[in-house]
């Protein structure tokens, strides 16, 4: 026996009355922020795409050799240079603006969150909800509000992954916060340090580990909106996984799928080992 009609909840009719609500009457707001976030996403893509392939390779190798090991520098080297020898070279240097573009929005706007959550319990409080349903919200559902206040392409592409890869770096920013010793906070209200500098100084200099965790967590979640972000009209290699889907190209399925599974380790092991390099250095 099923459950009765009469009961039942349309909680996505007020939801979609809103967005309507909020797309009409603000419309020229949502194209300034769409043109902001165009303007960066294209200057990106096109200082990415200026880059000649082996200068990028070296630079990648000098970047990893600095942050890591020589090991590792000549490692995301060779995966660099794979995804160039299996054609997919400006495909992924798309993906990646995309992917600089959600983070660095999502760090712009998660990090200064994370620190007044960290300050304000009743606030933490109640974000906590709203962050557990951002994350266990199906990414595929991000897209829907995307489209009707953005439309199609990158922009939209950019909004869904945002919203999906920014709860990992507040929450971790608020526990990086919280977890900075109350005897080195004594110590700076002690000497007489404002509450500006106690955090520019000692809180933010101690959480930078915990942080940037935070930070490769929120990079991680964007690279997995990839293929997603695709439907709506973004380009780069989650689009080419989509047309191997489409076509039934196991081939270009797996040359698409294996670029996005190398950008991915080499994005996740940099930043991991910058991560770890300010925990030394702490």
């Amino acid at each position: 026996m099923g459950f009765p009609n009469l009961f039942r909840i349309h909680l996505g009719d007020p939801v979609e009355t809103f967005i309507k609500w909020i797309t009409i009457n603000y419309e020229g707001f949502f194209d300034s922020i769409k043109g902001i976030i165009l303007w960066f996403l294209i200057g990106i893509q096109r200082g990415l795409i200026a880059i000649p392939w082996f200068v990028l390779l070296i630079l990648l190798f000098l970047i990893g050799w600095k942050v890591k090991s020589i090991k590792a520098g000549i490692s995301f080297s060779l995966m660099l240079l794979t995804i160039g020898l299996l054609g997919y070279w400006n495909d992924t240097m798309l993906t990646l603006a995309i992917v600089l573009t959600s983070v660095l929005i999502s760090l712009i706007i998660g990090i200064p969150i994370g620190i007044f959550s960290a300050y304000k319990e009743k606030f933490e409080r109640y974000s906590k909800p709203v962050l557990d349903a951002m994350q266990t919200m199906p990414s595929f559902v991000y897209l829907i509000p995307a489209i009707m206040l953005f439309g199609l392409g990158s922009v939209p592409a950019v909004f869904a992954t945002m919203i999906y890869s920014l709860p990992p770096v507040i929450r971790l920013t608020t526990l990086a916060i919280k977890s900075v010793s109350s005897e080195m906070l004594e110590a700076a209200n002690s000497f007489g340090a404002t509450q500006w500098q106690i955090l520019i100084k000692v809180e933010l200099p101690q959480a930078l580990p915990t942080i940037m965790a935070g930070v490769n967590q929120t990079t991680m979640m964007a690279m997995s909106m990839v293929v997603i972000a695709s439907m709506i009209g973004a380009k780069g290699l989650g689009y080419n996984v989509l047309i191997a889907i489409n076509r039934t190209d196991i081939g270009m399925g797996v040359e698409a799928g294996t670029s996005i599974v190398l950008l991915a380790i080499i994005i996740d092991r940099l930043t991991q080992a910058i991560g770890s390099k300010f925990e030394i250095e702490k």
